[in-house]
């Protein structure tokens, strides 16, 4: 099938259209199945494996900010404190950058879960804590040895991210281990945000659901029957992706997406173009 078209309408104007590809596991594909790209952050609920391996007392909120790309809310930052406990570290320790516009510095990061459960990670098996970014540390060999891919890449915390095709991506989250899966299908809010996130809109939405989303414009799910499936902006366009997964998947809710001005009125939407 032809990559989905997605539009953005502003009035009754057309302002912009985005492609977008995906693959399913059953073999269904529209556009490009070989599109090639960084899994980024989509692959956190992987990443997040050697840390939850570590521990067998974890609660559900510290798992679902370790694969989270979180926006700094309250309940999300205090999360992220609880897994820096338990590695014994501080906001110091954290080797991810600052990022503009979030409070509290390190911390509000949206990637501070995934570094501080690596932290906890590296408590756990007795690794070094510093530099567990760097791709020859214990922990990313561990990680690369779960991902894998043709090439490897820096993400944009600063920790290894691996190549894959799109056919490829749609197994990815297929691979995570039932405790994981609870707990982010537990905490929805902790993995993306308490309103407006597609990830956890769709754990909410269906049963059976996990998902999680990526830079430009990537985003993976995965069903507790062992379907799994991807979907890839080819411009990065992570706003065209609610609309594009609510016809992969079937379902209505997510089917448009409001455009709203600065005062928060619908002055537009974003939709599967019309055919």
């Amino acid at each position: 099938m032809d990559e989905i078209r997605v539009t953005v309408r502003r009035g009754d104007v057309v302002e912009a259209v985005h492609r977008i590809h995906a693959a399913t596991t059953e073999g269904e594909a529209w556009g490009d199945p070989d599109l090639t790209f960084y899994f980024r952050s989509a692959c956190k609920p992987i990443q997040a494996i050697p840390f939850v391996e570590g521990y067998d007392d974890l609660a559900d909120e510290e798992i679902a900010i370790a694969c989270a790309s979180h926006r700094a809310e309250p309940a999300q930052l205090d999360a992220v404190r609880k897994v820096l406990g338990r590695a014994r570290a501080t906001v110091d320790d954290l080797e991810n950058g600052l990022q503009e516009g979030r409070p509290d510095g390190k911390l509000g990061h949206n990637c501070s879960g995934k570094h501080a459960g690596m932290l906890a990670a590296c408590r756990a098996n007795g690794w070094p804590l510093h530099p567990y970014r760097d791709l020859s540390h214990p922990l990313q060999q561990r990680i690369a040895g779960l991902i894998g891919g043709d090439h490897v890449g820096t993400d944009g915390c600063g920790v290894p991210t691996f190549s894959t095709t799109l056919a490829e991506a749609s197994r990815l989250l297929t691979r995570t281990p039932q405790r994981i899966r609870d707990a982010m299908r537990a905490r929805p809010e902790l993995v993306g945000a308490s309103t407006g996130s597609v990830d956890t809109d769709l754990m909410r939405l269906r049963d059976g659901w996990i998902a999680k989303g990526g830079a430009e414009g990537l985003f993976c799910a995965a069903h507790a029957d062992g379907r799994g499936v991807a979907l890839k902006a080819e411009d990065g366009g992570y706003r065209a992706i609610r609309p594009a997964l609510g016809l992969v998947l079937g379902i209505d809710e997510l089917a448009e997406e409001p455009v709203c001005n600065s005062r928060g009125e619908i002055v537009g939407a974003i939709t599967l173009e019309a055919r």
